[in-house]
């Protein structure tokens, strides 16, 4: 990554941490968001290295733990925030919140509470791309609590026999919600499973920004050319709880563990790599206030969105519209007098 990229890597994986930041502070104060946010603080390296490599026109698909993914792939933070905040000026007009949420400008095709279930949209979406004769991949994100369910092995098995254009970015942050891996893995790699669907299987270090991007660029290019799917393995780590509850803490990981991942922030290794060649620190220290600026701002346009109307209700729930069902007294019975 030259440097121009890296600056362009560090402003996405703050604007992902000081949007997190808010969003967990809107929670614990009661200002909007309503019941639990999944935080991604920590992780941002996986996502922005694994969204740079991709084109505006390839679809992302995302999982329970992603605010960031959008605003990876160049999204406005203000209708993310609304959409949080359930107001009609959401991305999805308030009605997905903060584990649904779909940005199409962008190719976020959404995300879902359900672990695992966005890989096969990946494929779907991926599949789709041939049938149209376009050239743009699929990348789905999931955390490695989804490696274990039967969708990733459904969505590595179709994407391996029609050879689609997919990636499979695992981020692998050690625990699904308060289980470690260790406790529900045999095996010591996710990437290691890649060989039973004939696909490269890639570990890399997901706090190292530059890494996770050569490694994903890779294979977004081997999918783009039709090699077939990649799995990708990114080792990093959430430095919050499963989800922020207002107080409850799942005190599941030991402080050592903690403040040992701590020490490889993936910003902070970013922000020394610059300034270790040649980057003036005043650049850095306005990057840092833009985005604070930019988060303050997209706050106060969603606390200022109206709440959708309840006639709203249904709108955008069907691609076309699906008539009523007759009421049972107009359907004429068999063998009745006509």
């Amino acid at each position: 990554m030259d440097t121009d990229l890296q600056l362009d890597a560090l402003r996405r994986m703050v604007r992902i941490r000081r949007f997190e930041e808010a969003a967990m502070s809107i929670v614990r104060k009661g200002q909007g968001i309503a019941g639990s946010v999944h935080i991604c603080i920590g992780q941002e390296g996986a996502i922005v290295g694994s969204c740079l490599a991709l084109r505006r026109e390839d679809y992302m698909v995302g999982y329970h733990r992603s605010h960031g993914h959008p605003i990876a792939k160049g999204a406005d933070m203000g209708p993310l925030m609304a959409e949080l905040m359930g107001r009609a000026t959401g991305v999805c007009r308030g009605k997905g919140g903060s584990m649904h949420l779909a940005d199409f400008s962008v190719g976020s095709l959404g995300e879902t509470a359900i672990v695992g279930a966005g890989i096969p949209q990946a494929v779907g979406a991926a599949y789709s791309a041939r049938v149209r004769g376009t050239d743009q991949v699929a990348l789905a994100f999931f955390g490695d609590g989804a490696a274990n369910i039967g969708s990733f092995h459904e969505g590595l098995n179709l994407a391996a026999a029609w050879n689609l254009g997919v990636v499979f970015v695992c981020e692998n942050n050690l625990y699904a919600m308060s289980t470690a891996l260790a406790d529900t893995m045999a095996a010591d790699s996710i990437a290691a499973r890649a060989a039973a669907y004939r696909m490269p299987g890639i570990e890399v270090d997901g706090q190292d920004v530059g890494a996770v991007h050569e490694a994903v660029s890779a294979a977004v290019e081997r999918g783009r050319a039709g090699g077939g799917p990649t799995l990708v393995e990114a080792r990093t780590y959430r430095y919050r709880d499963h989800a922020e509850y207002g107080t409850l803490d799942l005190g599941h990981r030991a402080v050592e563990e903690l403040e040992q991942w701590r020490t490889r922030d993936p910003i902070d290794l970013l922000r020394a790599r610059l300034l270790d060649s040649g980057v003036d620190v005043a650049l850095l220290d306005q990057l840092d206030a833009d985005v604070a600026a930019e988060v303050a701002a997209a706050v106060t346009f969603a606390k200022r969105s109206p709440m959708p109307a309840p006639e709203e209700l249904y709108e955008d729930l069907w691609a076309t519209p699906i008539e009523p069902s007759p009421r049972r007294d107009a359907v004429p019975v068999a063998g009745a007098a006509r």
